[in-house]
């Protein structure tokens, strides 16, 4: 597999609204050297130790042969912030869910629209059959884990 640069993404658009790189409350939105800076869609307090799940600004149409890697943006980071490093398939279209954590001891303050996390996409070495599973084009708002019958 190979990570994406930036011209690459930009050809690609895997995401949409696609923007150029911005400052938005003091962090990095949108492309960037190798990824993807998104954007969370409302905004809330977390408290110390709580958990919530929320929605992305943008809509995901992955290729069959790229998938993206959520990882967590450094400044958020360093104010205990922590979102779980999700596997965007190939195939995959939709709105991202992200799983959110405050690791730290007073409550965090997001704001609607702001730069919430880093995708980092990487190329396959061939195309696969597109991601059919249940996540598949998920709404715009958090949706909650499913569980499948055995």
């Amino acid at each position: 597999m190979t990570v994406l640069s930036g011209p690459t993404i930009r050809k690609l658009q895997p995401v949409s609204p696609f923007i150029e790189a911005v400052k938005i409350n003091g962090m990095t939105a949108g492309l960037s050297h190798c990824g993807y800076d998104i954007r969370i869609k409302d905004g809330f307090i977390l408290q110390s130790g709580e958990f919530r799940i929320a929605s992305t600004v943008e809509r995901f149409d992955m290729p069959s042969d790229a998938m993206g890697v959520v990882h967590d943006k450094s400044t958020w980071a360093r104010r205990g912030l922590s979102v779980f490093n999700t596997v965007i398939e190939p195939g995959w279209a939709g709105f991202l869910t992200l799983e959110l954590v405050n690791n730290s001891f007073r409550p965090i303050q997001i704001a609607s629209g702001s730069p919430i996390a880093q995708v980092i996409f990487h190329r396959l070495d061939e195309p696969v059959i597109g991601y059919v599973g249940k996540y598949q084009n998920q709404e715009d708002r958090p949706v909650a884990a499913i569980l499948e019958g055995a």
